[in-house]
């Protein structure tokens, strides 16, 4: 499919919408003629780059020298705004507590579920301590038509997106509720409405994935100017970074103009690998100046910051019609996942040192403290009622029948091709001629459906 370009949209399309030509055009066109280089020019005009002066001085640019990508923030480690001089937070008490409430829910959550893997009732979990600021925040800046490509750790965003403590249980006990109808691994949710794909455990699989879909969804607002804008929201660790798809990815949605916000929760940790073991760059933030992508650096325990950065990157993407790189930075407070002990690479106290000092819910909790809005009642009251909610859901899914055994034949193709049929039907033999071979009772219908 070719780029679209303003020689191919109706005049009339383009009088009215006059944001459409920086949606169409990448940002930045590198020629505005076919002329060759001019004679006595001072600076360079070659294809592969442009408005660069020339020298005599040689000089080798040295990273060392350069100085390091500021950090945006809005509130230090004691609740406290920093700039006492700027306007107050453009939310509502109401939605700060909401997000408070969503932070806390998750770190409950994370804290049973972890509990249930060691006592072998869950196979796999993924918790999300000390990054939950950086993935309530940004997702309270979507819109529920937006698309959310999620790696992993991403709890947040889903529980900002309404995903309900029904639906994390029945996916993670992968039930006959469950969405995924029990074919993903723990932690892998996904959502039709507010959209947000399914999560898959290859590493960084998903960020070319959301520069293609940002290109689709740019090329339908083309063709359908009417409808509500949307952008795609990408979420990977720094460790996904590191990948290939990484770098293919914010090419393409850089040369392509494609609306996409990539967030990056750089949390100090590619599983037991630091991040000065990892590169040797400013962090992540300086791979998206290279690639010609609006970047910003924001403290991640910081939600209003988190918040505020992907509000405005969201308008970017939209308005601007370019991509945009938001690194988050955080301290990955828990484990990697079930499957590791990061006490082997890092000390206790390190860890300790984090959980006591500065985390986004400690940070958001002494705000609301500083604004008469929270107290230790309150604290209190609200752990005891989401911890029963997370329970009481607990019990329930982990109780709930398996789907049907007819789910592992359907939605391989519209409909059941008649070799499946011919399996579906050739398992049904084997189970009902040794019964005592198979256990049916987890799974709903036992072998009703394989007819």
């Amino acid at each position: 499919m070719s780029i679209p370009s303003t020689r191919t949209l109706p005049l009339k399309l383009l009088a009215q919408n006059p944001g459409l030509l920086r949606r169409v055009a990448p940002v930045g066109t590198r020629w505005s003629s076919s002329i060759s280089q001019r004679p006595g020019s001072d600076s360079v005009r070659f294809p592969g780059a442009v408005n660069s002066k020339f020298t005599t001085q040689m000089s080798f640019l040295k990273a060392s020298d350069l100085p390091a990508i500021p950090t945006y923030r809005v509130m230090d480690s004691d609740g406290e705004m920093v700039d006492k001089t700027r306007p107050p937070t453009d939310v509502t008490d109401e939605e700060v507590l909401t997000w408070y409430r969503n932070m806390l829910t998750v770190s409950i959550m994370d804290v049973v579920m972890f509990e249930a893997q060691r006592q072998g009732r869950l196979s796999f979990y993924m918790v999300s301590a000390g990054e939950e600021g950086i993935t309530v925040g940004s997702a309270a800046a979507l819109t529920p038509d937006d698309v959310v490509f999620a790696q992993y750790r991403e709890a947040g965003v889903f529980q900002q997106r309404g995903f309900t403590l029904k639906n994390f249980m029945d996916q993670l006990f992968a039930n006959y509720n469950d969405t995924g109808k029990g074919r993903n691994m723990p932690v892998h949710y996904g959502q039709n409405y507010p959209r947000m794909h399914t999560i898959s455990s290859p590493l960084a699989t998903q960020i070319p994935q959301a520069a293609g879909a940002a290109y689709a969804l740019k090329l339908q607002d083309l063709q359908n100017p009417t409808r509500a804008p949307r952008i795609v929201a990408c979420y990977f660790g720094e460790g996904a970074a590191s990948e290939g798809d990484f770098h293919a990815a914010l090419n393409i949605a850089a040369t392509r103009s494609c609306p996409v916000v990539f967030i990056c929760r750089n949390n100090g940790y590619a599983i037991s690998t630091p991040t000065l073991e990892q590169y040797r760059g400013d962090g992540i933030a300086s791979r998206g100046v290279g690639y010609g992508i609006d970047t910003i650096r924001v403290d991640g325990n910081d939600v209003f910051a988190v918040h505020e950065a992907m509000k405005e990157a969201r308008r970017v993407a939209l308005d601007g019609g370019r991509p945009v790189l938001i690194e988050a930075m955080s301290y990955r407070v828990s484990h990697h996942s079930t499957s590791d002990d990061s006490f082997a690479y890092r000390a206790r106290v390190e860890v300790e040192d984090w959980k006591r000092r500065d985390n986004p819910i400690i940070r958001l909790r002494k705000w609301l403290e500083n604004q008469g809005l929270w107290n230790e009642d309150l604290e209190r009251e609200t752990r005891d009622e989401l911890r029963k909610a997370v329970l009481k859901e607990f019990g329930e899914a982990e109780r709930g029948k398996k789907p049907p055994l007819r789910e592992a034949f359907a939605d391989v193709y519209e409909d059941i091709t008649e070799e499946a049929q011919e399996q579906m039907k050739e398992l049904k033999r084997i189970l009902e001629t040794y019964p005592d071979e198979y256990d049916l009772r987890p799974y709903q219908d036992g072998v009703k459906g394989l007819d």
